[in-house]
């Protein structure tokens, strides 16, 4: 009977083909390696310049926004100004914060920095910028502010931060550029026209009661006020006789509390935002001094 012989297998070729697959997966994992950390470089610089683009943007936001200031509503100039009565408007409260999200100083608001604003332990439905962007628009774009009849308007933050808005202002009627000003008076504490001394937005000292006027009414603005009035017939016995300041409030939620305040009234018996308050008194206005 046969012996029957194994086949034989040349084994060394076997280890060496081994060593040179193991060689060649220790010099692909630096490669890959090298290759990650070359992708990571790359977002990283394309982050870098996207964040550097958007400062640029609201930068040039900012300028463009400041640069329509210089265009102001034409006031109808009287030659008896001096001794009509006018109005004040006081916006207590505003929402207008800045503060350092990411690399840039913002003005927050709850759309764009809720995240942001959660992390910090602050409820976002309190960020409101855009309810005094609103009430500014109602206020200088009235006929009595075109008439001559606005004196002033003064805002104060929750923050207690003051500042004065000239009635020859013409506010920008977008939001996003609303933002670059307010931004830019809040760092800046000023802003003036272009090519004039002229400061047509300025913060002021507190507290508000040293700017206004001696002898005016002031009347506050409250839904929850137990004294509810026509606002025509009202305003006809108290803005005639001497300089009137509307004081309402800039903010989403709660109540203005202010000592210097004559009288608070309602207007409605529901609650309203702060610039249709502002329309109602503006209208009543026109109307008692026949402002068409």
């Amino acid at each position: 009977m046969v012996r029957p012989y194994g086949i034989k297998v040349n084994k060394r070729k076997e280890r060496r083909e081994r060593y040179d697959k193991e060689e060649d997966e220790e010099e692909e994992q630096p490669k890959f390696e090298k290759k990650q950390k070359e992708r990571v470089k790359r977002a990283k610089k394309e982050v870098t310049a996207k964040a550097e683009e958007e400062d640029d943007e609201e930068n040039e936001i900012a300028e463009e926004a400041a640069d329509e200031l210089d265009v102001g509503i034409p006031i109808v100039v009287s030659d008896n100004k001096k001794d009509q009565t006018g109005v004040i408007f006081v916006l207590e409260k505003a929402s207008l914060e800045v503060a350092k999200v990411g690399k840039t100083y913002q003005l927050l608001n709850s759309d764009d920095h809720a995240n942001f604003l959660r992390k910090n332990g602050r409820d976002p439905a309190h960020y409101r910028p855009d309810i005094t962007h609103q009430a500014l628009l109602m206020i200088l774009d009235s006929p009595v502010n075109k008439a001559g009849r606005l004196k002033a308007v003064y805002v104060r933050t929750e923050q207690g931060v003051l500042f004065e808005v000239k009635p020859h202002v013409r506010i920008p009627r977008t939001y996003k550029r609303f933002a670059g000003i307010m931004l830019q008076l809040l760092q800046k504490l000023s802003i003036s026209a272009a090519g004039k001394r002229e400061k047509l937005m300025r913060v002021i000292k507190n507290p508000v009661t040293g700017h206004l006027p001696p002898n005016c009414r002031k009347i506050g603005f409250s839904y929850s006020s137990e004294k509810l009035v026509n606002m025509q017939k009202h305003l006809s016995t108290v803005c005639n006789e001497t300089d009137t300041v509307f004081v309402l409030g800039a903010m989403s939620h709660g109540k203005i509390e202010c000592d210097y305040i004559d009288d608070f009234v309602a207007i409605s018996g529901y609650p309203l935002s702060a610039a249709y308050c502002i329309s109602r008194i503006c209208e009543a206005l026109s109307t008692n001094w026949n402002i068409i």
